[in-house]
């Protein structure tokens, strides 16, 4: 059993000091520096963008205790993420995952460099999500550019509802509306919050990975590593005091090639208010899936609004992508589907029928 421990124990540091290579030590802040990792050979370094309060003159530290100057190429607060470039450094790249297969219970190690030298905590996966809070979550759908609430629910084709269905649609509203408000007051008070200890960040994650290592300071932008060496992410404390979340590869990934060829994260909206709602057994056959997103309100002017789409509608589908949650929704309005036109799958009248989108842009 020693002999066992101890083969793993040395892989483990062995491991560390491998990937411990591509870790770099960042100096963007008055504060205790903090990490980051490299992304290209050609000078791209990932981290986080609440460390970063400066846009040039950042002083990258590299394991072989090099010193190099670096110029911000973008972020992105919404996922707390910033890509820079170093000038003149020879830079080691480590293994990115390629496949988003994380597990709850997954052994994995949190690297940063805040000094000198790597620092490693060992932990595991508890908790994978969508959003870090559901709630704060909400607003992006239900009152995209602040559509009003107060607007009189109409069936499709411009006809009142039934009074049944009016009252339930009426109740629904009611409910988005006050979930919205009770959900902006939590934001408001995390961002005050935040504000008052660091004043920089403000966003929030689509999808995030909850582990239970110690994020010790300097360790925000430095690496999730799992068991296989490979890196899973960007660890950030940067939204809540005592738990560590780490922006899975997949969205770090997306979110660089954003910032490449745009210079920001494109975040699309369509002008709905919506909810889940659960199909029926028959249409839920048909679809191959249990829920869609009825429409509560839609903004006039908006995109939703210029297709046609109508309070009472059910979204079923967006770009051939299954929708059944707002976060499902929200996943898909960025990247290339920002000002793209795009098939939308709505049930009106219990028919099926595909209405096309022209995804605006939130600015």
């Amino acid at each position: 059993m020693s002999d066992m421990l101890k083969q793993v124990s040395d892989e483990m540091a062995q491991m560390v000091e491998s990937a411990g290579q591509s870790v770099v030590r960042i100096e963007a802040r008055r504060r205790l520096p903090a990490s980051g990792v490299v992304w290209s050979a050609d000078g791209l370094i990932v981290t986080s963008h609440h460390i970063v309060e400066r846009d040039d003159n950042i002083q990258i530290g590299l394991a072989n205790g090099q010193n190099v100057t670096a110029t911000l190429v973008g972020r992105d607060p919404n996922t707390d993420i910033a890509v820079l470039r170093a000038k003149d450094a020879a830079l080691t790249v480590p293994n990115w995952a390629g496949a988003d297969d994380l597990r709850v219970g997954h052994l994995v190690l949190a690297l940063g460099r805040p000094g000198q030298y790597i620092q490693a905590t060992l932990g595991v996966v508890s908790a994978l999500g969508s959003d870090i809070t559901e709630e704060s979550g909400i607003e992006d759908v239900l009152i995209m550019r602040n559509m009003p609430f107060d607007a009189p629910p109409m069936a499709p084709g411009g006809f009142p509802f039934p009074p049944m269905a009016r009252r339930s649609l009426e109740r629904a509203q009611e409910r988005a509306k006050r979930a919205t408000e009770q959900s902006r007051e939590r934001a408001e008070r995390r961002a005050r919050r935040w504000a008052e200890r660091s004043g920089s960040w403000g966003g929030r994650f689509e999808q995030f990975v909850q582990t239970d290592v110690a994020m010790y300071p300097g360790f925000s932008g430095g690496p999730l590593v799992d068991a296989g060496g490979q890196i899973r992410g960007i660890n950030s404390s940067a939204i809540m005091r005592g738990v560590s979340l780490t922006v899975p590869t997949p969205v770090v990934r997306r979110v660089v090639e954003a910032l490449l060829s745009h210079g920001r994260v494109r975040q699309g909206f369509l002008g709905i208010g919506a909810q889940p709602a659960r199909l029926t057994s028959a249409l839920a056959e048909q679809f191959k899936q249990e829920t869609g997103l009825l429409l509560v309100s839609v903004e006039v002017g908006s995109p939703a609004d210029k297709s046609g789409l109508m309070v009472g509608d059910v979204l079923l589908a967006l770009d051939g992508v299954m929708v059944r949650t707002l976060d499902e929704l929200l996943a898909l309005l960025s990247g290339n589907r920002v000002g793209a036109e795009v098939p939308v799958l709505v049930l009106r009248g219990g028919q099926a029928q595909e209405v096309l989108v022209t995804v605006g842009e939130r600015k």
